[in-house]
């Protein structure tokens, strides 16, 4: 297919030029910057502003740095990377100091995992991964600060990490236990809950057999910011239903702890505590439930039970949590045989033991009131147990399976007390007694922060038998991975760096004696809780970053990516970035001031792209035969940015023919097609072309002439629009205004200069290669990358006249210009002066004369009537009326 445009020498040559100038370095407070650099061009100092300036004009705009796979990009992934090139760009031009930077999540079992399935170390094609996406997103020409790239497995970058994680361990946040975690025998790796799917397999790859075992444990104590990550979601600028997500992953409630005494067997007169946020149901609670892992599940089941309750256990720890808790599955359990006494009144209660309760909140055991709750009632219908109402609804409604605030009845004490007063009545009652105490809970747990696995940051702890768990002493740090040909997990849980056997013995940090470290390694999660604090100042080697640096930039303008990260990664973030701020070593309380989630870029089918569906498409074809202007266009004019959308060929070949009116729009036809005859000769690549591309001419039509009063509204409605979409990233209709503009500058016979250059500098943003090319077609003397934004001039969005349809008798006629504000009066008068008018009537008698303002003008005439009839309506001699 013949190109468009010469793309393919366009943007290498750009490229190469924003490289080899900096052009997209972000200064930092203090940093001197260089003479002829455009930044200093542009905003004349001879350093960048202070921190006692507050850099209140930075834009500090960030991308989810990507997990650099062995398969490279596909299409999809740049969508959020365009996006935040076109805002960083376009906020340039707007004057701003603008951070852009671009990094690596390298670690993890991924990475691993393809090491072993290609039988090369996971080093080696971590770094071969990352050089491909680099390249690849380099290509696209995003407009990233390369100096501050960073790699979350670079020795410098696992430092500062372990640095935080040692900061956690003092602070009393990171601590071990021996606690069931989720096991894959196929991965041979612990996965955290959110890694294994409703049907109990595993995310990562899909192997069955996942199921609960204990295991040795580092947890970071998230619970302990437990109010402060759910109160400060009211700080952010997020979509509503990421907020959600984490308050309802945080699952804050408040209620109270019930002490029911256990009535039977070798446990009878202990306590069995239960968690309720309807303390004021206790008189509806008809029998009680256990989680399949409650310590005391063992000591009070009957002996006939315990074959039935083993086999039940068993197979709960088999699900995934998921599972377990979804509302639509039948709701199975299995009776201990024991019971225990309700102390309000005195009842035994049966105790049965259910894998819809978990130990991860409240207690792990509840108190069923199933008249008032949807799963109890569920499980009560499917067991046949009783059914109890203790409150009814203030407006009489139906009380069986009401769930809300009412009245309570046939509840002792509590009886005729409105849900709020009996809540703090019966808390009160139970305190006093020393049965109960009011209580808030989370669903959240701690965080499981420990893998079983190699590739990851070695935890910097140190194990001696007669100091205990020690942290590393930070100017020993980093504790970097010992190289090892056998890293695979050994299967029985054991980590693999427990082989590495000199590299785990060392001397205690202490008393010196023979000591070993810790062989567990962190989660992929750990780099990426902190990377956008490390942009900031990527080569410290005495800070994780510069306390200066931290004030001037954060928090985080703008923070583009996936939905799928709204509870791990962006909660745990939120989490290290406020023990951080505790620490006093960050200067704001959130570190995302924004954030937007890019919607999926589906396949040609309309499915998720991926190689068992053969619809991934690779974007370095597509650059190949399009450019990166067109695919980076494309990709934002497809639609909204928050929506998914499935990939069109066709749409792609649409963008690349607006690109081709665009270079025809300013380039001399003649000198592009000795151009073109010039590659055909000399070959299409090489100085040789890029010499030929230099002889191009603009189009004659381009002059420095006063743009006509049509062209002035046409480019300043482009610059309107355009404008406005930016800024609510409406990327798609500013595209279009784009493309509405060039349709009516195509029929230009005198294109001038200026409005002309207006124009590219609002193309810029979106397809900054060809808008670069062009600007320097038009003698721009350097890039247009720190050129100003166009502002638009609301005289010219005002229409000042309108034409209007004339017809007669129903047949157009003529079009007669008049002021877009005349009166209905004004116009008929202009009408009946109007020579051309008057001769197509000649000789006729004007009967009506209708004006529609803005529309139409409409004349309805006569034929003249023979000499002996009277004139009417007051026609004479063919005029019309006065």
């Amino acid at each position: 297919m013949r190109r468009q445009y010469p793309f393919h020498l366009i943007e290498p040559k750009w490229q190469r030029s924003w490289r080899d100038q900096d052009t997209f370095r972000a200064f930092d407070p203090g940093e001197r910057i260089p003479e002829a650099h455009p930044f200093r061009r542009r905003h004349g100092r001879a350093l960048a502003p202070s921190a006692a300036d507050a850099y209140a004009a930075k834009a500090y705009l960030l991308d989810m740095f990507p997990y650099p796979s062995g398969a490279g990009l596909h299409v999809g992934h740049p969508e959020g990377y365009t996006a935040t090139d076109i805002l960083c760009r376009y906020r340039r031009m707007r004057g701003l100091h603008v951070l852009h930077p671009m990094g690596w999540d390298a670690f993890g079992l991924p990475a691993e995992q393809y090491a072993m399935d290609t039988g090369t170390h996971p080093a080696v094609t971590t770094k071969k991964n990352v050089d491909t996406f680099r390249r690849q997103i380099q290509m696209l020409g995003f407009s990233y600060d390369w100096r501050r790239e960073v790699n979350t497995t670079d020795p410098a970058y696992v430092r500062w990490t372990q640095w935080i994680f040692l900061q956690l361990f003092k602070k009393g946040l990171a601590y071990e236990s021996e606690v069931p975690v989720w096991w894959c025998d196929g991965c041979k790796a612990v996965l955290a809950n959110e890694e294994v799917n409703a049907d109990g397999t595993c995310d990562r790859k899909g192997h069955a057999g996942v199921y609960r075992r204990p295991l040795r444990q580092w947890i970071l104590r998230i619970t302990a910011y437990a109010d402060r990550l759910l109160q400060d979601l009211e700080l952010v600028d997020w979509p509503e239903s990421i907020k959600e997500q984490q308050r309802n992953w945080i699952g804050r409630s408040e209620g109270a702890f019930v002490d029911f005494a256990l009535a039977d067997g070798a446990a009878a007169g202990e306590k069995l505590r239960v968690f309720t946020t309807r303390p004021d149901t206790l008189f509806g609670a008809t029998y009680m439930v256990l989680a399949p892992e409650h310590p005391l599940a063992d000591r009070i089941v009957a002996p006939s039970h315990k074959a039935a309750v083993a086999a039940y256990r068993a197979d709960a720890a088999r699900k995934s949590e998921v599972e377990r808790a979804a509302l639509e599955k039948e709701k199975s359990g299995v009776f201990t045989g024991s019971h225990a006494i309700n102390p309000v009144n005195g009842e035994r209660i049966p105790i049965w033991i259910a894998d819809y309760v978990m130990m991860g909140y409240g207690a792990g055991a509840i108190m069923a009131v199933p008249a008032h709750d949807e799963r109890d009632f569920a499980f009560a219908k499917q067991h046949r147990l009783p059914l109890r109402i203790v409150v009814h609804p203030k407006d009489g409604g139906e009380a069986l399976g009401f769930t809300g605030e009412g009245v309570s009845v046939e509840s002792g004490l509590l009886t005729g007390l409105s849900t709020w007063d009996a809540k703090r009545k019966i808390t009160a009652w139970l305190v006093e007694r020393g049965v109960g105490q009011a209580a808030v809970q989370y669903k959240l747990r701690d965080w499981l922060f420990s893998r079983q696995r190699y590739w990851g940051e070695p935890i910097p702890i140190v194990h001696c038998p007669k100091c205990g768990s020690l942290p590393v002493p930070e100017e020993q740090l980093p504790v970097l991975l010992p190289e090892m040909r056998e890293y695979t997990p050994t299967g029985n849980a054991e980590p693999p760096l427990a082989k590495a056997t000199d590299w785990v013995r060392c001397p205690c940090p202490k008393c010196g004696g023979a000591a070993a470290r810790e062989t567990n390694t962190m989660p992929q999660w750990a780099g990426s809780c902190w990377y956008y604090l490390r942009y900031l100042d990527p080569k410290n080697s005495s800070a994780f970053v510069d306390r200066e640096k931290e004030r001037a930039w954060m928090p985080v303008d703008l923070y583009v990516g996936g939905a799928e990260h709204a509870v791990l990664h962006l909660l745990y973030a939120r989490f290290w970035h406020k023990v951080l701020h505790d620490l006093g070593l960050v200067s704001t309380p959130e570190p995302f001031a924004r954030l937007v989630n890019q919607g999926m870029i589906l396949g040609e089918d309309n499915q998720k792209m991926s190689k068992s569906r053969g619809n991934v498409i690779n974007p370095d074809e597509v650059v190949a035969e399009y450019g990166a202007d067109a695919f980076r266009l494309y990709e934002m004019f497809m639609g909204p940015i928050e929506a998914s959308k499935p990939w069109s060929t066709q749409g792609l070949q649409g963008v690349s023919r607006f690109l081709g009116r665009v270079w025809r729009l300013f380039t001399d036809e003649a000198s592009v097609e000795a151009f073109e005859q010039s590659l055909t000769l000399r070959g299409h690549d090489g100085p040789a072309a890029e010499q030929a591309l230099a002889a191009i001419r603009p189009h004659a039509a381009l002059v420095d002439a006063a743009p006509t009063p049509d062209q002035q509204a046409a480019i300043h409605r482009a610059i309107r629009k355009v404008t406005e979409d930016l800024e609510t990233l409406g990327f798609n209709t500013a595209i279009s205004a784009l493309m509405v503009f060039v349709n009516e500058a195509t029929a230009w016979s005198v294109r001038p200069r200026d409005t002309m250059r207006s124009f590219l500098l609002l193309l810029a943003p979106f397809a900054p290669h060809l808008a670069e090319e062009l600007w320097r077609l038009l003698d721009g003397q350097e890039t247009l990358a720190y050129a100003p934004w166009p502002a638009w001039d609301s005289r010219w969005l005002t229409v000042a006249e309108v034409e209007l349809p004339v017809q007669i008798n129903g047949k157009l006629r003529d079009r007669l210009v008049v002021p877009a504000a005349a009166a209905p009066e004004e116009i008929e008068r202009r009408v009946r002066e109007n020579a051309k008018i008057q001769a197509l009537i000649a000789g006729k008698t004007l009967r009506k004369l209708i004006v529609v303002p803005g529309k139409i003008i409409n004349l309805v005439v006569q034929d003249p009537l023979p000499s002996s009839a009277e004139p009417a309506d007051g026609a004479r001699d063919g005029r019309l009326a006065e």
